[in-house]
């Protein structure tokens, strides 16, 4: 029975984040701006570093697949929840549910990745400035990207084959806005030691190693920075590390909180909250942040719309 119970299933029934009728409005304006201020965003991000020879650096190489990444994972949930909340039909193919699953796991794992590189980069930008462009040349960068998308690649594709093998002879109904594993986790009838161990060792292993990337990183740069004679120099040079650090703290904090607390502390309707969070709003922060506080994106920008008056 269970196994033709597996066979027979076609797709989920996604319950989204509530059912109240006189918050599904708010949900669904706040949730729509949040979602075109990030797609407008990163998408803006993208083409802004592309089309400025002076942001042709590693640096915003490096912040334009960070925009990649944003963009990546919130599309692959932010249109799909929009039309949910009104929507009759809420139900997603199970292979449907298999891609979402699969792209949100690749980008979120490079976003992990990612923003480790780019402390190494801002490490090499302060520790030897002289011979910067020749350490993070080209060919470095490609070769550092081609590494974060695999692993991620990689990661997900591991992830997605051991959740979607399972047997779900339950309800197909996932309390969630997306398909996520531990929603999905819940569904299956089958043995899920296998899946709750291989999340806390290859994440487990993302996270550790990115988060202690980072710290090794800023070691060095604060070392470096403490070697800068002038005031002036120290505030300068760090000054650059303020975005990144920013990102880093909102992100891996997020991430974190979401997957490495104990299981006693899991609640599936909160835990909604927070996916929102690190779904859509920091997918619209990260664009936020590097051009707010960075100014030859602010440069760049100004230079763009004086060229376009003209």
């Amino acid at each position: 029975m269970e196994r033709e119970n597996c066979s027979s299933l076609t797709k989920f029934i996604l319950l989204g984040i509530t059912n109240n009728p006189e918050k599904k409005m708010l949900l669904f304006a706040t949730c729509l701006f949040i979602y075109l201020t990030s797609l407008l965003a990163n998408l803006g991000m993208i083409i802004l570093i592309r089309m400025n020879t002076q942001l042709h650096t590693p640096m915003y190489f490096f912040l334009s697949h960070l925009s990649l990444s944003d963009l990546g994972y919130s599309t692959a949930v932010g249109p799909k929840m929009l039309v949910d909340v009104f929507g009759k039909d809420k139900s997603i193919p199970f292979f449907g549910c298999a891609l979402q699953f699969f792209i949100i796991c690749v980008f979120i794992d490079a976003e992990c990745l990612l923003l480790a590189v780019m402390a190494f980069d801002r490490y090499k930008a302060i520790s030897n400035p002289l011979l910067y462009t020749a350490n993070m040349n080209s060919s470095v960068c490609h070769c550092l990207m081609v590494g974060v998308y695999l692993t991620g690649l990689i990661d997900g594709l591991i992830h997605t084959v051991l959740a979607f093998r399972l047997c779900f002879c339950g309800s197909k109904e996932i309390n969630h806005f997306f398909c996520d594993l531990p929603p999905l986790l819940l569904l299956s009838c089958s043995d899920i030691q296998v899946n709750e161990l291989t999340l806390f060792t290859l994440f487990g292993f993302i996270e550790l190693s990115t988060i202690s990337g980072v710290l090794i990183s800023y070691c060095y740069v604060i070392l470096s920075v403490l070697k800068i004679s002038s005031a002036e120099g120290r505030f300068k040079a760090f000054s650059t590390c303020t975005s990144h650090l920013t990102a880093v703290a909102i992100f891996q904090g997020t991430m974190l909180f979401m997957y490495f607390r104990p299981s006693s502390s899991y609640s599936l309707d909160h835990d909604k909250i927070f996916s929102l969070f690190y779904t859509l709003v920091i997918p619209m922060f990260n664009p936020l942040i590097y051009s707010l506080r960075n100014k030859d994106v602010i440069n760049a920008l100004v230079k763009l719309k004086t060229e376009r008056w003209r």
